[in-house]
């Protein structure tokens, strides 16, 4: 059997005693889009945070089989967090930022020829090649977000963790999105751990669903099993 990519572990948090996470268990394979569901407080965004260690938690997160490291992980969030009057490029170069030594990091001028050609070939890999040299303020949210996936992809980590990616985006950039993410975790073999707010485009991108709820996994599987348990409120279907 082949180790996960990602491998969440009996992932406990608690917000001031009291427990958001009950000892959760979640792995991630290689080339694998997992979407994370749940009503709002059931736990999505503390797991992902756990996963990263922007979250203090119990348990273990293991990449490959060993423990995670700084680099392992990529970031991808809601606010997209690009630097609106640098260039696409800078920006996507600043994936990089991690590998190289402090004195070529402190101005984009100085990131070396390699990642500069790197950041393009991920900016092209994303669709974004021809708008390289433009300030990120001038386009689209959309658009914004495939640079952060760009950037993530220049960062070289085998997991991209991705908070409600799409939430701020209108529905065919939502779409066109999470269709990218499902075809670079494909392509390019990463783990991509998704918490979601849609479960339609769950039910159409996604590899794999898991399911909180009052933190803990109550559903994981195929995307198109029901998933009204997770919305007591809501009538969901399940896709034909």
């Amino acid at each position: 059997m082949r180790v996960p990519r990602l491998a969440l572990t009996g992932l406990t948090v608690r917000y001031g005693g009291r427990p958001v996470l009950h000892g959760v268990d979640v792995t991630v394979a290689a080339g694998e889009l997992l979407a994370v569901l749940g009503a709002n407080g059931s736990g999505k965004s503390t797991l992902l945070r756990a996963a990263a260690g922007l979250t203090p938690a119990t348990g273990t997160v293991a990449v490959d089989g060993r423990p995670r490291e700084a680099l392992d992980i990529a970031l991808v969030f809601q606010q997209i967090h690009l630097v609106r009057r640098r260039s696409v490029l800078d920006n996507v170069c600043a994936g990089a930022l991690g590998r190289l030594p402090l004195h070529r990091s402190l101005v984009p001028a100085l990131f070396p020829r390699e990642v500069r050609e790197e950041a393009m070939a991920c900016l092209d890999r994303v669709g974004l090649a021809d708008r390289a040299h433009e300030r990120a303020e001038r386009l689209s949210g959309g658009q914004q977000q495939r640079v952060a996936l760009a950037r993530a992809l220049c960062q070289r980590a085998p997991v991209v963790l991705a908070d409600e990616p799409v939430s701020a985006l209108d529905p065919a950039a939502a779409e066109q999105v999470l269709a990218l993410l499902a075809e670079l975790a494909h392509t390019q073999d990463l783990a991509v751990l998704a918490v979601l707010h849609q479960p339609d485009l769950a039910r159409r991108h996604a590899d794999r669903i898991v399911g909180l709820r009052e933190g803990r996994v109550v559903l994981d599987g195929d995307p198109g099993r029901p998933v009204d348990v997770l919305y007591p409120h809501t009538a969901l279907e399940p896709v034909p």
